[in-house]
């Protein structure tokens, strides 16, 4: 029996690591940029938006669609960062632990 209470109380221990890794994806900072730089939009590595800057020179209201569609492609690139920085913080969480392959947590 020593076995199992063993494996729970790893699993609880993965567990609360795993709460404090989801925690910290938000400090974590990405940018995305569209346009050479014209349109930046910051977000933390959970996905939340920070700020928005666009470049002074695009706010003309005959460039409006191409606003629109910088602003669409810096959000588009911050999502992707911070998926890939919540992806390295989770791989760091589960470095080590025998799961299977394809196991992914959280599940």
């Amino acid at each position: 029996m020593k076995g199992i209470e063993d494996m729970l109380a790893m699993a609880q221990n993965v567990q609360a690591e795993l709460a404090k890794a989801q925690a910290n994806l938000d400090t974590i900072e990405v940018e995305g940029v569209a346009g050479g730089g014209l349109v930046k939009v910051r977000a933390s590595a959970k996905g939340r938006i920070i700020a928005v800057d666009i470049d002074a020179s695009l706010l003309n209201p005959s460039e409006k669609q191409i606003v629109e569609d910088l602003v669409a492609a810096a959000l588009n690139d911050a999502r992707a960062k911070a998926d890939t920085a919540s992806n390295a913080e989770m791989a760091k969480m589960t470095n080590g632990l025998p799961l299977p392959p394809g196991f992914k947590l959280p599940f």
